[in-house]
């Protein structure tokens, strides 16, 4: 992973319309402009790795600073990598720099979404849901 840079957002932008398209379209919520706007609009430099594979963008995950712990977003992986382990190893790094503040993560996922399975794999419980979205905590140390 590397520290993202201003010009990776459109690059990242693209990706999530690509990836979150199928569960978006499911829940009758998928918009082109939207889905690539609210991105633009939540990027953080500071706070966004861009995922590199054998020596390509492979994806983009965001954790940044909540009230009591860290929030988990925009975790994209370019389609052809899914289900290879480099999204779990990615998550994993995150987790143990997490687990060392001792503070929890949280993150929200689609309804329907497979990467549901990844967070519930790495200790990540639903804690709220709504008709769009499944509300997911990790606690320090849960595995």
């Amino acid at each position: 992973m590397r520290s993202a840079e201003p010009a990776d957002v459109e690059t990242v932008v693209e990706l999530r319309a690509i990836v979150m398209r199928p569960d978006l379209e499911r829940l009758g919520r998928f918009d082109e402009h939207r889905v690539r706007q609210r991105l633009r609009d939540s990027f953080s430099t500071q706070y966004t790795s861009v995922i590199v594979a054998e020596g390509a963008f492979a994806g983009s995950v965001t954790l940044r600073p909540a009230e009591d712990g860290w929030w988990l977003e925009h975790f994209y992986l370019a389609p052809g990598l899914h289900g290879r382990g480099l999204g779990s190893a990615v998550l994993r790094s995150l987790l143990r720099r997490t687990d060392s503040d001792g503070v929890p993560v949280r993150l929200n996922v689609l309804q329907g979404s497979s990467a549901r399975r990844l967070y519930e794999r790495h200790g990540f419980t639903a804690v709220a849901e709504d008709a769009i979205d499944v509300f997911m905590l990790r606690r320090p140390g849960a595995d």
